[in-house]
């Protein structure tokens, strides 16, 4: 059985009063329905392991930071992305999937900027620059260049608070955990030109599991 966050708790907490209350009452069977609705939020933090956790990965990979469907990999979209020239994979999180939110890439944390905003529909084009969010941004030297990865956790229309776990000055490895966000969500990832894209819209992927793109070879390989 996978671990459950600790952000569970609370939530888990609130969905069993009804259930707490029903047994108080004497209704046993009402209670046990309602016992299912706990059982249902604390599965939404369920946190299992994927590959990053027993190895390390490929230094060229980039992998998938979240579970969920491909709704947009190419060119960034122009008011969303940072300043320059990036590509832009767009991964959408429905409620049944995974949320605990990997680091596509490892090196140093440069930049973690939390944003407050609105709650739209997270597939919808405005959540990307109008949705609560954080954005963060790791740096790492291969073969005396550096590289940079930006990527962005963004709520949803179900999803009301982003969980960053990362600072500034950190060093992380790539499929770290680095937060989660509470319900029906989105994230991008913003790449460099000099990366390969590897999925396309319509593709499922697996966070800290999916090679969702990787640099043009380098001299280094792990």
């Amino acid at each position: 059985m996978p671990r459950i966050d600790r952000e569970a708790a609370p939530a888990t907490a609130v969905a069993a009063a009804p259930a707490a209350l029903a047994a108080l009452l004497r209704r046993p069977r009402t209670a046990a329905v309602l016992g299912l609705l706990p059982l249902a939020v604390a599965a939404f933090f369920r946190d299992p392991d994927r590959t990053p956790d027993r190895r390390s990965v490929p230094v060229d990979d980039i992998v998938s930071p979240a579970d969920g469907k491909v709704m947009s990999a190419g060119p960034a979209v122009a008011g969303v992305a940072p300043d320059g020239d990036w590509q832009q994979v767009s991964i959408f999180l429905s409620a049944f999937d995974v949320h605990i939110n990997r680091a596509p890439y490892g090196g140093r944390v440069t930049e973690v900027v939390e944003r407050p905003g609105a709650w739209h529909a997270a597939y919808t084009h405005e959540s990307a620059h109008l949705n609560e969010r954080a954005d963060i941004t790791v740096e790492r030297e291969v073969a005396g260049r550096v590289r940079r990865v930006h990527f962005r956790q963004i709520v949803g229309l179900m999803a009301r608070r982003v969980v960053t776990r990362v600072s500034v000055g950190e060093e992380i490895g790539t499929g770290a955990r680095i937060g989660l966000m509470k319900f029906g969500s989105r994230m991008d990832v913003f790449l460099p030109m000099e990366c390969d894209v590897l999925v396309r819209r319509g593709d499922r992927v697996l966070g800290g599991e999916t090679v969702i793109a990787r640099w043009h070879a380098s001299p280094v390989t792990s």
